[in-house]
């Protein structure tokens, strides 16, 4: 597919984007780049292929242990007090 000014300057509109004018031959040589790789991803026969959605994913149990990642965390932060990260206010 072609990428023409016109594409582009919709694509700068419905994106919310601008493209420098120095840059539009340099965008539309990489969209042009993108669109031939999904037509070549479209011209692939997956009619042949055997759907893998019948595959479950091996789940494994979830297990509650006793972590001490909060203290490890705290002694690592340059101020801690109580469980609690201090930090300098910067709301006024």
């Amino acid at each position: 597919m072609h990428i023409d000014d016109t594409t582009l300057a919709k694509l700068q509109r419905l994106g919310s984007i601008k493209v420098d004018g120095d840059k539009h031959d340099e965008i539309k040589a990489q969209l042009e780049e993108i669109l031939g790789f999904v037509e070549n991803l479209n011209s692939l026969e997956l009619a042949q292929n055997s759907s893998s959605s019948h595959l479950k994913t091996p789940l494994r149990d979830d297990v509650v242990v006793d972590s001490h990642i909060a203290h490890d965390v705290l002694e690592c932060a340059p101020k801690a007090q109580e469980g609690f990260f201090i930090v300098p206010k910067i709301i006024e």
